[in-house]
């Protein structure tokens, strides 16, 4: 709980809404449909407030659905403002993705963070015809995290099944070199740094155009 005074009193705030009056939205813990409603939810009061400041996404998260996930990664996809996406902790599983989904040159994560990809995982139950129908949907699921990974990262399609195919745990450095973030940052300088350079190198292009 976070008190502030204002000239009417004193007001109260849960800490994640007086963070997302600072445009952070905090990405923390397993992935499901009841943070992904929310998630989506503050993306959406962010872009309707003002769609052309950027909105920052903290990551911690050890993944989780891949239907909630989606829904979470197509709104940040979907809105106007630029999405900055930092993993402190571990970003694994759906996580990463989301991770990786950031703007592109506005993806970070801490030092010590731990990053982890693979490809999605099921179980089904029932008659055989049902157990085909759940197996052939969850490789189309794997066919299309593939496509995004590789979107996000560079890599070829090949590149990344490979990669995929078991759990591959990544320190930051790791990732980096994977293409899954574009820096890793020690201090929050060095983000405000890397974004205002990046800021710069947009209206450097826009001119030019």
């Amino acid at each position: 709980m976070v008190v502030e005074s204002t000239p009417v009193g004193e007001r109260a705030f849960d800490i994640y809404s007086r963070l997302l009056r600072e445009r952070i939205v905090c990405l923390m813990g397993p992935v499901d449909d009841a943070m992904a409603s929310t998630i989506v939810a503050q993306l959406l009061h962010l872009e309707s407030e003002n769609p052309d400041e950027p909105v920052s996404v903290y990551i911690n998260s050890p993944g989780g659905s891949v239907t909630a996930g989606l829904a979470i990664y197509d709104t940040l996809q979907y809105i106007r403002p630029r999405i900055t996406t930092v993993c402190s902790g571990q970003a694994c599983s759906m996580g990463s993705l989301l991770l990786t989904a950031g703007s592109p040159g506005h993806r970070y994560a801490l030092p010590n963070s731990r990053i982890m990809v693979h490809q999605p995982s099921g179980g089904a139950r029932g008659q055989a015809s049902d157990i085909a129908i759940h197996a052939e949907e969850i490789l189309k699921l794997k066919t299309t995290i593939n496509n995004l990974y590789a979107h996000h990262t560079g890599r070829t399609y090949d590149e990344i099944e490979a990669a995929l195919d078991r759990d591959r745990f990544m320190s930051a450095q790791e990732a980096k070199d994977f293409g899954l973030i574009d820096q890793i940052v020690v201090s929050r300088k060095q983000v405000e740094d890397a974004e205002a350079a990046a800021d710069d190198d947009d209206s450097s292009t826009n001119t030019t155009k």
